[in-house]
């Protein structure tokens, strides 16, 4: 589907708080149940943390599609806690630990979850976000490096009693 049609088809924007219950059905569905959020810490980080989804709405449907969240810290690695305590959130922080990138079935191969995640990492670079790490599975590490992630190996996240791969993309440099 090329960008063009994307942008007709869907409306990308930040989340609304009434929406976070859908955001937390499209979790379930997009994730085993031992590794899905729960709709109570989805509620959580939407209150928290609103300006850190982009959720991406069908405009001929309504209905949410997508949606990337996270939480913004200085922190440079990823912990378990960040899945389950949004009061980790820094407003102010550098990073950001994505915690979801989440498109439902009926929408998959259409190039949304790329252009998601394309959109958040341009919108945080202009808010002066540094890093964006997330954990993925392998099967997904070859998706996320063709988005700019680089590989940092095997995380010290075990969410869910898996093993996750560290990705990392610099999104602002700094030097020192």
């Amino acid at each position: 589907m090329p960008d063009q049609d994307i942008y007709e088809r869907f409306e990308f924007r930040t989340i609304r708080l009434e929406e976070a219950e859908e955001a937390a059905e499209i979790e379930r569905v997009c994730f085993p149940p031992n590794e899905a959020c729960s709709k109570e810490m989805m509620l959580e980080r939407a209150a928290k943390a609103p300006e850190l989804f982009l959720v991406a709405i069908d405009k001929h449907t309504g209905k949410m599609a997508g949606f990337l969240n996270g939480l913004s810290t200085d922190e440079y690695s990823f912990r378990d806690e960040f899945f389950t305590d949004a009061n980790l959130h820094n407003p102010n922080g550098r990073n950001i630990m994505l915690l979801g990138l989440d498109v439902i079935p009926e929408y998959r191969k259409q190039g949304l979850a790329r252009e998601l995640m394309y959109q958040y990492l341009r919108r945080e670079r202009e808010n002066g976000r540094r890093m964006i790490l997330l954990t993925c599975s392998q099967s997904k590490v070859k998706m996320y490096k063709k988005m700019g992630f680089r590989d940092e190996g095997i995380a010290d996240s075990t969410w869910g009693g898996s093993q996750w791969h560290e990705m990392s993309c610099v999104i602002n440099f700094h030097p020192l």
